[in-house]
């Protein structure tokens, strides 16, 4: 079984309950607007992570798309991504890499659902939700080839 803590969206923001919500992950993935980069290396500290940049980062030394594969499943993160209407490109690279399951975050709330046998998923926001949500983030374990995503809510 592979445990991947998934988070979004803290604009620099580090509250305790995020270092405890992400204690015992396998992999850490974070969808951007982290904040300075330093939290990027605590979270390397926490377990291996893929983050990348969000509209906020800046000129960080991250990239705008990841590809991770974990417990057999891959994983593409962009900041943003409309489900609902994918552009061109990442419609292209959806296919090509045959991604298992899309992470995206810049709403501030979170989504879960499955277009195409792709999994779209927005933790939501780990410090700043928008709308009438609470703080989340998503604990996603892999399981005999099963995703199993599990919001976490503060």
């Amino acid at each position: 079984m592979t445990t991947v803590g998934i988070l979004s969206d803290n604009h620099g923001d580090w509250p305790p309950h995020i270092t405890e919500s992400l204690a015992g992950v396998d992999a850490i993935i974070h969808a951007g607007d982290i904040g300075p980069y330093s939290l990027v290396l605590d979270m390397e500290a926490i377990a291996p992570t893929t983050a990348v940049l969000g509209n906020t980062d800046g000129d960080m030394p991250l990239d705008e798309t990841a590809v991770a594969t974990l417990g057999g499943k891959k994983f593409l993160v962009q900041h943003i991504v409309d489900p609902h209407r994918l552009r061109a490109p990442l419609r292209e690279r959806l296919k090509h890499i045959q991604s298992d399951v899309v992470i995206f975050g810049h709403t501030h709330q979170p989504f879960c659902e499955t277009l195409g046998g792709v999994l779209f998923l927005n933790p939501g926001s780990v410090t700043q939700p928008r709308g009438d949500y609470q703080p989340s983030m998503v604990r996603l374990t892999i399981d005999h080839g099963k995703i199993i995503p599990k919001f976490i809510e503060f």
